[in-house]
């Protein structure tokens, strides 16, 4: 079993996280994949965290998780922070997998994203 699981930073204004939890449903809905396969962590702020869940998906079987960053800009939480929170699962969880995907604002679509958002 597979899961993706989206990072995002967290906010102490939770209709923000609530906007990522949506987020992630209307993905699973998109890919046709159950809701429990797309998965929410913040790095801070609100719960849960990236180790919480990924404790959560390992424990109830997933092998492998794809961890995608969702932040704009490629600043500390996604060179240092976000690699840093995966090291520590992959030594907790050593015969899993976590593949950690580009951030969110690397994807090539977000240029069209814009464009488009300024048509």
């Amino acid at each position: 079993m597979k899961r993706l699981l989206i990072v995002a930073h967290g906010s102490r204004r939770d209709a923000s996280n609530d906007e990522v939890r949506v987020l992630a449903e209307k993905v699973a809905e998109h890919l046709q994949l159950p809701a429990n396969d797309v998965q929410v962590a913040f790095l801070e702020l609100a719960l849960p965290s990236i180790e919480t869940a990924l404790d959560e998906c390992f424990s109830s079987g997933t092998q492998e998780v794809c961890v995608l960053p969702y932040f704009l800009s490629s600043g500390t939480h996604v060179v240092n922070d976000v690699p840093r929170e995966i090291a520590a699962a992959q030594t907790k969880w050593p015969d899993k997998t976590i593949t950690l995907l580009p951030h969110i604002g690397a994807a090539d679509t977000m240029i069209g994203l814009i464009a488009n958002s300024y048509r």
